[in-house]
């Protein structure tokens, strides 16, 4: 199971209560106050974890509590802090405040951590209110209470470029051939159900991951097919590689299909449709009549945009040509989106989710 959304309950503990107490030793007459602080209450962190891909551990548990302090104690003894939930995630996990849709953290990198839901602050002892005009204070704090919050977590895998087009067009056999990676391959539409990365050399020292992301269809932003959830993962990546099948077929139209899928990168925004794209004619060595290309390729250059490359996954041609053009391109390519339209763009996304 691949599960790349999660929602969950977080609760810090609550700060344990300061003490009120009184020195009572012998020899010690007038002892005065020795009450000691409460503890502080646990806290709820995510952090990332490089050998985790998915959420799904949060399938079969939702709710996640931290420990409360404990009171504080005599002779100015401190109470016990609450013990912390770690909850490991994997990289490229953003968290959502659920209720209001708010970003709140967006973990990248091993190590990074967030902390939803900070510990209560432990009450302080009657001890820390002694002065010279009240040498026998005979109150002390309470503490303070954990917080509580539903989040929403979802993973958008980290790569540099990410393989669209439509069902059964060659991006899992693309994927297999440019890495090590083994998807599922066979000859039916949407063989490739979860988003599956591989890491490609251009050259001797340079090295780019790939994420093939399962085929859309029209209507993939609404829901149609695999719906719109896998199209969170090319958020993620710097620049595209579309896919457009070249095959002999009466039901496909290279001009159609590409403009399908520009359709609903547009429609799911986030700037989707602003990275580069690198169009390919998949299964080059199956095409029979270069007319079928005709239109795509006036429509690129009306555009604006280099001429489609032929490739062929299953003999090699033209595999070459696309590692030189992807490093070429990836010179030139920021790493991510603006950070402050990204974080707009997620919250309005979060709302049109939530209202589907």
């Amino acid at each position: 199971m691949f599960l790349d959304r999660a929602k969950i309950q977080v609760r810090s503990g609550n700060g344990g209560p300061g003490c009120v107490a009184f020195r009572r030793e012998k020899f010690v007459p007038r002892g005065g106050p020795s009450g000691g602080d409460g503890g502080h209450g646990g806290s709820v962190i995510l952090q990332v974890e490089p050998g985790i891909s998915t959420l799904n551990r949060f399938h079969y548990r939702q709710h996640f509590f931290a420990g409360s302090g404990l009171p504080g104690e005599g002779n100015q003894r401190s109470g016990r802090h609450g013990d912390d939930v770690i909850l490991p995630v994997p990289p490229g996990t953003v968290v959502f405040d659920d209720e209001t849709g708010q970003l709140l953290a967006d973990l990248n990198k091993p190590g990074d951590s967030f902390r939803p839901a900070v510990g209560g602050q432990g009450g302080r002892g009657n001890a820390r209110f002694a002065t010279p005009t009240n040498q026998a204070p005979r109150h002390a704090q309470p503490g303070l209470e954990g917080r509580e919050r539903w989040l929403r977590l979802e993973l958008r895998v980290l790569a540099d470029v990410g393989l669209v087009g439509f069902p059964n067009v060659g991006k899992s056999t693309l994927l297999s051939r440019l890495t090590s990676a083994h998807p599922k391959i066979a000859a039916y539409p949407f063989t490739t159900l979860v988003p599956h990365l591989g890491v490609a050399a251009l050259n001797d020292v340079r090295t780019v991951v790939i994420a093939d992301i399962p085929g859309l269809i029209r209507g993939a932003h609404k829901g149609a097919g695999l719906g719109h959830r896998f199209l969170q993962h090319l958020r993620r990546t710097r620049m595209l590689l579309h896919l457009v099948d070249a095959a002999d077929l009466p039901e496909r139209d290279p001009l159609h299909d590409y403009l399908a899928i520009r359709d609903e990168l547009t429609a799911y925004g986030a700037g989707l449709e602003k990275r580069v794209e690198i169009v390919l004619i998949s299964r080059g060595d199956l095409l029979q009549d270069e007319d079928r290309l005709a239109d795509l390729k006036r429509h690129l250059a009306a555009a604006g945009r280099p001429a489609p490359l032929p490739i062929s996954a299953v003999t090699g041609a033209g595999l070459d040509d696309l590692r030189r053009r992807l490093l070429l391109e990836l010179e030139h390519v920021p790493d991510l989106p603006d950070e402050e339209e990204t974080r707009e763009g997620e919250v309005l996304l979060l709302l049109k989710e939530k209202r589907r």
